[in-house]
C-alpha cells in the first residue's frame, strides 16, 4: 500500500542517533568476553528479592563496585523492600527478558496484557491501550526507570509505540503500589527497568521479517570499565498494513478495506536508548540515561455497522524524548540519598483528510493539529535503617508540565501544571517472618498557566499498609488495604472536545480505597502458584453529564463531572509448572466484576470478564526447541451505535487466538525462529470496526555476543 514519504529527521534526532554511534564505537574497543545478560525473572514477582545487604560502618566507602548479574538496572526499580528478611513487593509483577523474547511481545501492550489482571484495548486512534484490574492507563501510568512518562495534556500514552527491545523487564505494580512512583498511582504503576551491562562488553543484534511486510531491528551493547559502564540500544518496529483475517467484511456503504490488507495501518516505531553510569563503590552508583522515540502512524477507519462520520486521519509524527538522572548515595551506614531528575519532551501532529484517497487534506480550526508537551521535574528520596526493624522511606516530588496546542486557523493554547507530592513509607519487621509496611502521601496540583478558563489549585491525600508474612519454602501470605488518588488532566478540566463540551475547571481529584488477600508459593514439585482477591471502590469517577448552556451550539453541552461511583472487585490466578528439565507451562486467569455504582443501567467498557493466558515451552533437543501461547477471553462491552447495541453500548463476541513458533539454535549464541500469530485466522475487535489482525507470519534471528 502506499505510505507518505517520510520528512528528513529534525537535528535532535540526527543528533540522538550520532551519539549512538558514538556510544557503540566506545563500546566496540572493549573485548568481547561476554554473552547476553541473563533473565531476571526466575519467578515472576519476586525479583526484588536480589538487593544486597548493607554493609556496615566504614567499609562501605572502601567496598568494591558492585557488579549485579542479572542484567537489571536497580536504580531503575522503585520497590520498598523491608532489610530484614521480606521477599519482595508481594502484588507487583514482573515480566524479565527471556520472557519478552520467549513470547516474541514487541510492544508494550502486548507485554502487559500477558500477566494476570490485565488486559488490552485498541480504540478508534489507532492506540493500544492496558487496562490493570479495570483501571486505565490514566489511572495506572508508565514509567521508565521510575520516571513518569504519561502525556501531560491527556494523561494517556499509547502502549503500542513503546517497544521492548531495549527493556530488561516490565514491573507492573497493583492496588497497594508504592507511594514511592509519585502522584496519580489509583490503581496502580507499569515501570519499564532499562538494561545494565554485566561483563566488559556484550550485546546482541535482532532482525526479523513478517506478514504486511513487518521489519524489526534491534541491537543492544554495554560495556564496563573499571567504575563505570556504557548502555546503548537502537531498535525499529514497522510494517506497511497487516492481514484481514478469515470472513472479514468492511460494512460501510463505500467500503474502504476490499483487500486482503488493512488499509492506512502502516506504522514505524524508532528507538534509541543511550545510559552512562559510575559505580565507584558497593553502595554509590549515578547514572544519566536518554531515551528517544520516534514514530509515525496511519489510522485505519472504521468498518461496521454503524451509521457514522469516518476518520481519515493520519500521525506524521509522535515522538518523545527523555532525558534524566538516577544517583545513589551512601550516607554513613545507615542512610541512603536517592535523587531522579528528568527532563522530556513530547510531540505529535494528527493530519486529517477528506477521503481514503489521502490526498486532500482538511485545513480548519481542529486540522492539523500539533501537540508541543515539555516535563522538567525530580524526585529526591532518603532512606533510613538507623532505627531497628525499620526501613524508612521519606520522599519529595516535583513536576513541572506544560502543554502547547497549535493550529494555523486557532491561537495557540498553552497551559501549565505543577504537580508537588510529599511521601512517607515505612516497612517494618514486626518479626522474622512478618512485616507491615505503612505509607501516607501529600499531592498538590497548582494550574499556573490555562487559556481563557481561570487557573486553580486542588490537593489529595493517600495512604496504605500491607501486612505480609513469609511462609516456609519461599511462599508469602499477604493483605493490604490502599487509598489513593488521580488528579483531572489538563484534558479532563479544559478540553471542549471539538465544540461539544464545557469545561470544567474545578474538577476534583478521583478516589479509590483497594482491598486486596494474595498468596504465592511452591504447592507441589516444580510449581510457582499466585493468587488474589481484590475489590475496589472508586468515588469521584469522572464521567459525562448534560448542562444547560448555549455554548456548543444548542441548549445542552457535555461536561465531565466527578459523579460517578464505581466498583471492581476480581481474582487473578497465575501458574507456572516445570514440565521436567526439557518444559515449561505458564498460565494466568483473570476473573473481573465492574459495576457502575452510580448508574448501573450504564455499563463499564472495554474490559473482559473473564480472560486466559497460557503458553507453553518444549525443548527436543539443545538445538531446537518450541513455543506456543493462547489468549481467550469471553468478549466485552463497547460504546457503538452499530445495530444490536443497547443505549449506546454493544457487547462484542468472545474469542481465543493461538500462536507459535519453532526455534533453532545451530551455535549457542545464535537462535533462528520461524512462527505465526492467529493461526486460526481468527476475525476478532477490541473495539467495535475495528479488526485485529488476521492469520501472520514471522522469521526472526537474533545473535548474542
Amino acid at each position: 500500500m502506499h505510505r507518505p514519504t517520510q520528512a528528513i529527521p529534525p537535528p535532535r534526532r540526527r543528533l540522538a542517533l550520532r551519539a549512538l554511534a558514538s556510544a557503540l564505537a566506545v563500546a566496540a574497543s572493549a573485548p568481547c568476553l561476554a554473552a547476553d545478560p541473563p533473565d531476571s525473572d526466575a519467578a515472576q514477582a519476586t525479583s526484588a528479592a536480589s538487593s544486597e545487604p548493607s554493609v556496615p560502618g566504614n567499609a562501605t566507602a572502601k567496598a568494591k563496585p558492585r557488579i549485579r548479574t542479572d542484567g537489571v538496572f536497580e536504580l531503575g526499580r522503585v520497590v520498598v523492600k523491608g532489610s530484614q528478611g521480606q521477599s519482595s513487593m508481594p502484588a507487583e509483577a514482573s515480566l524479565g527478558r527471556t520472557t519478552l523474547d520467549r513470547l516474541n511481545l514487541q510492544t508494550l501492550g502486548e507485554a502487559v496484557a500477558a500477566l494476570p489482571g490485565a488486559s488490552l484495548s485498541h480504540n478508534s486512534r489507532n492506540e493500544d491501550l492496558v487496562f490493570v484490574r479495570g483501571f486505565d492507563p490514566r489511572q495506572v501510568p508508565v514509567f521508565l526507570d521510575g520516571i513518569p512518562q504519561y502525556v501531560p495534556y491527556d494523561g494517556y500514552i499509547d502502549f503500542g509505540r513503546i517497544t521492548t527491545f531495549d527493556l530488561a523487564e516490565i514491573r507492573v505494580a497493583k492496588g497497594a503500589a508504592s507511594l514511592l512512583y509519585g502522584p496519580n498511582t489509583l490503581g496502580g504503576a507499569v515501570n519499564l527497568v532499562t538494561r545494565l551491562p554485566t561483563a566488559p562488553f556484550a550485546g546482541n543484534l535482532r532482525v526479523g521479517g513478517g506478514s504486511g511486510g513487518e521489519r524489526t531491528a534491534a541491537v543492544n551493547v554495554g560495556a564496563r570499565r573499571g567504575d563505570w559502564y556504557l548502555q546503548a540500544g537502537w531498535s525499529l518496529l514497522d510494517a506497511d498494513s497487516f492481514p484481514l483475517p478469515d470472513g472479514f467484511r468492511d460494512y460501510k456503504i463505500t467500503p474502504t478495506d476490499t483487500g486482503d490488507s488493512r488499509q492506512n495501518a502502516f506504522f514505524a516505531d524508532r528507538k534509541v536508548s543511550l545510559k552512562l553510569g559510575w559505580a565507584p563503590n558497593a553502595r554509590d552508583e549515578f547514572a544519566i540515561g536518554y531515551s528517544l522515540l520516534s514514530s509515525d502512524k496511519g489510522n485505519p477507519v472504521y468498518t461496521g455497522h454503524a451509521k457514522q462520520g469516518v476518520r481519515y486521519w493520519r500521525w506524521p509524527y509522535w515522538d518523545k524524548d527523555s532525558l534524566y538522572f538516577i544517583g545513589n548515595l551512601g550516607l554513613g551506614a545507615a542512610s541512603d540519598l536517592k535523587l531522579r531528575a528528568y527532563a522530556d519532551h513530547y510531540r505529535n501532529g494528527l493530519d486529517a483528510y477528506t477521503n481514503a484517497s489521502y490526498s486532500t487534506p482538511i485545513l480548519n480550526t481542529s486540522f492539523p493539529s500539533a501537540y508541543d508537551d515539555h516535563t522538567r521535574g525530580a524526585s529526591l528520596e532518603w532512606v533510613s535503617r538507623m532505627f531497628p526493624q525499620h526501613d524508612l522511606h521519606v520522599a519529595l516530588h516535583f513536576k513541572d508540565d506544560r502543554h502547547r496546542e497549535s493550529n494555523p486557523m486557532s491561537p495557540t493554547k498553552d497551559y501549565r501544571d505543577v504537580t508537588t507530592s510529599v511521601v512517607v513509607e515505612d516497612t517494618i519487621a514486626l518479626a522474622d517472618t512478618w512485616h507491615l509496611r505503612l505509607g501516607a502521601s501529600h499531592d498538590r496540583r497548582d494550574a499556573r498557566q490555562v487559556y481563557f478558563w481561570p487557573t486553580g489549585a486542588t490537593s489529595a491525600n493517600n495512604a496504605l499498609a500491607e501486612l505480609t508474612h513469609e511462609l516456609a519454602g519461599g511462599g508469602q501470605l499477604y493483605a493490604s488495604v490502599a487509598d489513593k488518588t488521580r488528579f483531572p488532566t489538563i484534558k479532563d478540566r479544559y478540553s471542549a472536545r471539538m465544540g461539544t463540551a464545557l469545561p470544567n475547571p474545578d474538577l476534583k481529584p478521583e478516589r479509590a480505597r483497594h482491598l486486596e488477600l494474595g498468596w504465592r508459593g511452591r504447592p507441589w514439585d516444580g510449581a510457582q502458584v499466585d493468587a488474589a482477591l481484590y475489590e475496589s471502590r472508586i468515588d469521584g469517577l469522572i464521567q459525562n453529564a448534560l448542562v444547560a448552556s448555549n455554548q456548543c451550539g444548542g441548549t445542552v453541552c457535555n461536561q465531565a463531572q466527578n459523579i460517578g461511583r464505581a466498583r471492581y472487585r476480581g481474582a487473578e490466578l497465575s501458574v507456572r509448572q516445570h514440565l521436567s528439565e526439557r518444559g515449561r507451562l505458564d498460565v494466568g486467569y483473570t476473573w473481573l466484576d465492574r459495576a457502575n455504582l452510580n448508574n448501573p443501567a450504564i455499563p463499564l467498557t472495554d474490559t473482559p470478564r473473564q480472560r486466559v493466558f497460557a503458553d507453553v515451552e518444549w525443548s527436543f533437543s539443545p538445538r531446537w526447541r518450541a513455543v506456543a501461547d493462547v489468549q481467550a477471553e469471553n468478549g466485552r462491552i463497547v460504546a457503538s451505535i452499530a445495530p444490536g447495541n443497547v443505549n449506546g453500548y454493544l457487547r462484542l463476541h468472545g474469542y481465543a487466538v493461538v500462536g507459535a513458533k519453532l526455534v533453532w539454535s545451530p551455535l549457542p549464541t545464535l537462535d533462528i525462529e520461524l512462527g505465526g500469530r492467529n493461526l486460526t485466522d481468527r476475525w476478532y475487535e477490541l473495539a467495535d470496526g475495528y479488526p485485529m489482525p488476521g492469520r501472520s507470519w514471522f522469521a526472526n534471528a537474533t545473535w548474542r555476543y
